[in-house]
């Protein structure tokens, strides 16, 4: 089929903060892609840099093969590329697997449910998180509920809401982006590690049930990586330690690697491609550590 639209190589910065880092992808006719993750992500950045509302550092943006990078927003919808802004909550009164079929309804005149539910998710990366710290005595219920939720309960939902099309359909691919720390622990972090600990237990018990059907089920687990949730990590962790935010990193974050320095996104991103394809058709049930030799202690 031919690709409606073409990312190539994207890249974004404001000032000294990444938003984006070279982001590479593109959709076929009647394709829809949900780009899924926490605040700070990138997430709004990629649809302004689409939709012209903001030029890329670096990377190109084609529509229909036409490199529109250069065009602003208002050429570009005259060619039939433009962005919706709406509220980014859920419709209560829907499922979590209708909400995700909304997209595939709306725009389409006289298709049912039933189609729509055809058109399928044939990969799920969950890779929303948040953190907190605080020792155990004083970390607040409400935040530990919200955490556990957010990594664990949500994961959960969503996987339970697209593997039967998967199964259905024969293939499938699940892609969990837990944490070293769903591997081993660290104080002040007793949220955070239970839900990663328990992401991996899941990844684990879909993986040997969705097996038989064609759906592989994995997880990434990453050391620190250079993203807004680990600058505010080190922010927090200074503040508890009472040090500086480069002892932070120095003595904290690296005092466990091998390898002595943080984890760039695309390192992550790299290896979710490779999980994935069809190269990775063999690989299930398996927690993937990028930790800069973390774990080898």
């Amino acid at each position: 089929m031919a690709k409606v639209l073409e990312v190539q190589g994207v890249s974004k910065r404001f000032l000294g903060l990444k938003a984006l880092q070279g982001v590479t992808l593109h959709l076929e006719e009647g394709e829809i892609l949900a780009v899924i993750g926490p605040n700070g992500a990138g997430k709004s950045t990629l649809l302004n840099v689409i939709s012209g509302l903001l030029r890329p550092d670096a990377g190109r943006v084609l529509f229909l093969g036409r490199d529109v990078t250069p065009l602003p927003p208002e050429a570009r919808t005259h060619l039939g590329l433009g962005r919706a802004f709406q509220i980014p909550t859920p419709l209560p009164e829907l499922t979590v697997r209708e909400n995700l079929l909304v997209g595939a309804l709306f725009g389409r005149p006289g298709q049912s449910r039933k189609e729509a539910a055809g058109l399928g998710v044939d990969i799920l990366v969950n890779n929303a998180g948040f953190q907190h710290i605080d020792p155990v005595e004083a970390f607040p219920l409400e935040t530990w509920q919200a955490m556990v939720q957010v990594m664990l309960t949500a994961p959960f939902q969503l996987i339970k809401a697209l593997i039967p099309g998967m199964k259905a359909k024969g293939w499938g691919r699940i892609i969990n982006v837990a944490s070293v720390h769903g591997l081993v622990a660290s104080p002040y972090k007793s949220a955070y590690i239970s839900a990663k600990h328990g992401l991996v237990g899941l990844t684990r018990t879909v993986a040997l049930e969705a097996g038989p059907y064609g759906v592989t089920v994995n997880a990434i687990a990453p050391a620190y990586v250079r993203t807004p949730l680990v600058e505010g990590q080190i922010q927090d962790q200074a503040r508890t330690l009472g040090i500086s935010p480069e002892e932070v990193v120095e003595k904290v974050f690296l005092a466990q690697a091998a390898i002595r320095r943080l984890i760039e996104p695309e390192e992550v991103a790299e290896l979710a491609l490779f999980l994935a394809s069809e190269k990775a058709s063999a690989i299930t049930g398996a927690v993937l550590p990028i930790d800069l030799g973390w774990t080898a202690r």
